[in-house]
């Protein structure tokens, strides 16, 4: 419905720009759904924005709009109010359309072309694979897979990608924590380091390793740990400590190193893989770090922006003249000894999103990198692409409570609550649905007791429940010898006249919009919300009113109705990758 009275108002619109009653500039023309239906059921304040560049009174404007806007069979009116907005009355024939087309275009009602078909690539979750994914990477899980999902909705091309952070430090330490648990497999009792990975999956997989080699991979723990800086509980630091011992590994094992490391990578990274399909998540594309960083692409990236003269050399060290472009200071691209920072693969790696023929390009990252996200689009800027292209979200923390306290958690410290654990224990409808219930910007308290409870607190039990009334409503229209009759259904939505289904009516004009709205602002919440308000609309006719009446016409055009508020429920939960229950 929005669309159609955008249209209108913008035919109106170039009838008063070609008569020369307001100035031919671009207008962007903003509908908005009123929340007090005293004043209709859209409005627009075009007419207030209009004032000033045509110097004309609002009001002036407004009233020259309605004359111009065209009869149309579902408006019932359009008036001016106040000092200049414009609201529109929907008739009950606009109504009785959107119903028709629910049940015509079925999950295909929603949908839209928008996007054009533009390419866009979604890079979400992307964890390092030294660990299980917890509960914080749910969030980004979740997220990224319904906004993909929005996006797709609106006629974009979407592609999910996982950048697997296969090289560097941490991959270091993951490795080097595993080894130290296999000789502890092997009798050694050793000083595990306060910086290494500690979870139980560490000794999994170090007990896997020995099963099969045994003793094969032993060295003399002298030789390991001897003359190294000290660890952070007697005094030393466990920075220093760690990088140490991984240089003193890597030195002992030689080519032996490169097997604890590919062991851990695969158990670690198939696991992941798993538990996000398990929770519906799936990717198009596992994008390794290690095998990108062996090609030239960063080689060219530099060649690039000497080229463009966005990077000077100092100190011996490559650097990158971000602070001109928007970044808090410059960065380095190379350092003095010739290695390249990761800052510089990762530019390459994100230019290399556009050349792949991408127009969009959204990362999802943790709250606490907001920092990195002018460095990259001022990196991007000097290869001459519009920075609005690269999309940065922030997903805040997830803080779980159980019993109403709060569970603690340490990643490092293998401490914390796994996706998989929170979706044996909440399910994984209630985990995508909590999920995205908020923006994505916005610290999350995720209620364990509530997620679990069948009750109308439960948001996913409240609007999976309305679906499953709608089913038992159907089941029993059978057993009680009755028969829905569509065509009858259809001819006679006029009798839905109570103020319940007058709600409904309107709830379900506005799902088109919503999904339009979500995609484009990447809010998903705005989807749960107004599943939620539907489904809270729906109990409460379901309370009221009888749909199995004896009246034919009546009884058909009610069950057409919850026919429609199913059909929407089903779009939603697709959309959410939520399933729909029949029975609760």
């Amino acid at each position: 419905m929005k669309l159609e009275i955008e249209n209108l108002v913008h035919q109106a619109l170039q009838t008063l720009q070609e008569n020369g009653f307001i100035p031919k500039i671009p207008i962007f023309i903003q509908i908005d759904a009123t929340k007090d239906k005293q004043y209709g059921h859209f409005t627009t304040n075009i007419a207030l924005v209009l004032a000033k560049p045509a110097k004309k009174r609002p009001l002036e404007i407004a009233e020259q709009l309605v004359s111009l806007i065209r009869h149309s069979n579902w408006l019932a009116k359009v008036e001016v109010a106040g000092p200049g907005f414009i609201n529109f009355f929907l008739s009950a024939g606009a109504f009785h359309a959107v119903v028709r087309r629910i049940l015509a275009e079925k999950d295909r009602y929603g949908l839209s072309k928008m996007g054009r078909e533009k390419k866009v690539l979604v890079e979400f979750v992307s964890s390092n694979p030294t660990g299980p994914l917890h509960v914080g990477h749910g969030r980004h899980g979740a997220f990224g897979d319904v906004i993909a999902n929005l996006l797709d909705a609106v006629g974009f091309k979407t592609y999910r990608e996982y950048y697997v952070n296969d090289a560097g430090r941490q991959m270091d330490i993951i490795t080097v924590s595993i080894f130290l648990r296999y000789l502890t497999c092997c009798g050694e009792s050793i000083p595990f380091p306060a910086n290494a990975y500690q979870g139980d999956y560490v000794l999994d997989i170090a007990q896997a390793i020995y099963q099969v080699h045994k003793k094969h991979f032993a060295i003399s723990t002298r030789d390991l740990f001897s003359d190294l800086p000290s660890d952070e509980p007697e005094g030393g630091d466990k920075e220093i400590y760690i990088d140490a011992l991984i240089e003193r590994t890597k030195r002992l094992l030689g080519d032996r190193y490169t097997i604890f490391y590919e062991i851990g990578l695969e158990n670690i990274l198939t696991d992941i893989r798993e538990d996000l399909a398990e929770f519906g998540v799936h990717f198009d594309n596992w994008f390794s770090e290690k095998k990108w960083i062996t090609q030239t692409a960063v080689d060219q990236l530099f060649a690039r922006l000497r080229e463009s003269g966005y990077v000077y050399e100092k100190d011996g060290a490559l650097w990158f003249r971000g602070s001109e472009l928007g970044d808090t200071k410059d960065r380095v691209l190379v350092r003095s000894n010739g290695q390249r920072t990761y800052f510089a693969n990762d530019v390459a790696y994100h230019l290399q999103k556009f050349e792949r023929g991408f127009d969009i390009a959204i990362d999802l990252f943790g709250s606490d990198h907001h920092g990195y996200i002018p460095r990259m689009k001022a990196a991007i800027e000097a290869c001459g692409i519009n920075p609005e292209r690269l999309v940065y979200l922030l997903v805040q923390f997830v803080t779980l409570y159980r019993q109403g306290q709060q569970v603690q958690m340490s990643t490092r410290g293998g401490n914390f609550v796994t996706l998989r654990e929170l979706r044996q224990e909440v399910g994984n409808d209630a985990a995508r649905f909590f999920y995205v219930m908020r923006k994505c910007d916005q610290h999350m308290d995720f209620d364990l007791d509530l997620a679990k409870s069948q009750s109308n607190e439960n948001p996913v039990y409240y609007v999976q429940y309305a679906h499953a009334r709608i089913c038992s409503v159907l089941k029993n229209l059978a057993e009680r010898g009755f028969m829905y009759d569509e065509t009858s259904g259809m001819n006679h939505l006029d009798l839905l006249n109570t103020d319940h289904e007058q709600i409904l009516l309107n709830d379900l004009s506005h799902y088109p919009d919503i999904i339009v709205n979500a995609a484009l602002h990447y809010e998903p919440h705005q989807l749960t919300n107004y599943l939620r308000e539907l489904a809270g609309n729906f109990h409460a006719y379901y309370n009221s009113h009888q749909f199995l009446v004896d009246e034919n016409n009546l009884r058909n055009a009610r069950l057409t109705l919850i026919l429609s508020v199913r059909q929407i429920l089903l779009n939603g939960f697709r959309l959410l990758g939520v399933s729909a229950p029949q029975s609760m």
